[in-house]
Parts: C-alpha cells; sequence; structure tokens
C-alpha cells in the first residue's frame, strides 16, 4: 500500500529535521514545512494521509493553518505540537478539528503510536462507512446514497443531506450506542451549544420518519448518545 504521507509544519529546523529524520527511519514519507504560509502551499499541492502542525509558528499560526485545511479537508487526521499546555489552546485546538494534541517535549514513541492509531482509526471508518450504503431498519429500507428512506416497500422519503448522513451514522451503529460527539464532528465539524441543539432537532425528524414502525427506536443515552434499536 506504500508508505504513508505526512505534512509535518515546524518552525524550528533543528527539531523539524530531526522529527522528519525519525518519522523517516519508521516508514513514513514527510513534506517538511518550516511555517504556516509554507505548509499551506505544500498542502494544496500534495496528497496527505496525516498533518502534524505546530502551533506557535510565524506568519500563520497552527490553528489558522488547520482552520484553512479544515476548510478544503474535513477528514484529514490532525495533530498539533505544542510548547503550551493551557487548556484554552487545547480546546482551541479541538474546535478547529484537532484529532490529538502532544506537549512538547514529547517522547517520540509515544507520537508513533499516536499517528499509528489516528490512521488505523481512520481507515476502519472510512472502510466502515464507504462500504455500506443500504440498511434494513426494522421495516424500513434505507439508501444513504440516494438518501430514500422507505417504509415496507412504499414510497421513498427524501432525506436531506445531514438527515441521511445522521441517520447512516445511527445504522452503522445500529443497537450500540452512536457517541453525541462522533455524530457533531463528523456531520457538524463541530461540538458546542448550538450544533448539539441542531442536531437533537434532526433526531425528533428521524423519529418522526420512523415511528410507522413501533419496534425501531431512537433512545437518547443521557450525557453520552443515542442508540437506533430494533425491538
Amino acid at each position: 500500500m506504500g508508505s504513508k504521507k505526512i505534512l509535518l509544519v515546524e518552525d524550528d529546523p533543528n527539531f523539524g529535521t530531526v522529527l522528519k529524520d525519525y518519522l523517516a527511519l519508521h516508514d513514513y514519507n514527510v513534506t517538511h514545512a518550516k511555517d504556516g504560509i509554507e505548509g499551506l502551499i505544500e498542502f494544496k499541492n500534495g496528497d496527505f494521509d496525516l498533518c502534524i502542525l505546530d502551533v506557535m509558528m510565524p506568519r500563520k499560526d497552527g490553528f489558522s493553518l488547520a482552520t484553512d485545511i479544515r476548510s478544503t479537508n474535513k477528514e484529514i487526521p490532525i495533530v498539533f505540537l505544542t510548547a503550551k499546555t493551557m487548556k484554552e489552546d487545547v480546546l482551541r485546538g479541538y474546535q478547529v478539528g484537532a484529532d490529538d494534541y502532544l506537549n512538547k517535549p514529547f517522547d517520540s514513541e509515544v507520537l508513533l503510536f499516536k499517528i499509528k492509531a489516528i490512521l488505523q482509526r481512520k481507515e476502519s471508518d472510512v472502510n466502515k462507512e464507504s462500504d455500506e450504503f443500504e440498511f434494513n431498519i426494522g421495516q424500513f429500507f434505507f439508501n444513504s446514497k440516494l438518501r430514500h428512506l422507505s417504509y415496507d416497500e412504499g414510497e421513498n422519503q427524501k432525506l436531506s443531506p445531514k438527515e441521511s448522513k445522521l441517520l447512516k451514522m445511527l445504522a452503522v451503529h445500529k443497537n450500540d450506542l452512536m457517541p453525541r460527539e462522533l455524530a457533531l464532528t463528523k456531520i457538524w465539524r463541530d461540538d458546542n451549544y448550538f450544533t448539539s441543539r441542531s442536531m437533537d432537532v434532526y433526531i425528533a425528524k428521524l423519529r418522526k420518519y420512523l415511528r410507522k414502525d413501533e419496534n425501531v427506536e431512537i433512545l437518547n443515552i443521557h450525557g453520552e448518545g443515542f442508540r437506533l434499536v430494533e425491538k
């Protein structure tokens, strides 16, 4: 399958070179950019599997760069490196779409494990979600590609893009917990009060569609998420 491609954006030339060489030793293909502007150019011109971004950089900081990356690619994993341990910075990192965070100085082996775990999780998510697009939910048949939901082989109900994505995520996790944060970050790209309320509205819409089958229910697991259950 070839080695995974990593974009490393780090303005400390010595540390950046050492980290690039270390990752290369472990079979990663690493492109090292020296600041945020250069990092954005490399990102737009390349095809990467993961980004490692230093937070404090001249010309464009890591948060701004992550926001720019997220505007064109909502799925690529992002790991932040920071010398700061302030809670506000960590929260801001996650708000702009970080998958993980490492405080400098850090153990290089820990970074390796994090990269491996993120890439494996990403691969399994992609396989799980892209392979399945047809679902039987009680007496309902749902095609997520066409966004069609039909009851008992009847007329198709056309769902909105967000309704379809949310129902697909529930169907993938059928009879299991679908974490609230997972849906908010993957569909709404944010986890805050307003997006959370928005998701509750969509859950209510899906419940309305599904109530034709009394054996199908979306349960609210308090503080955790939702479960699509077939009784």
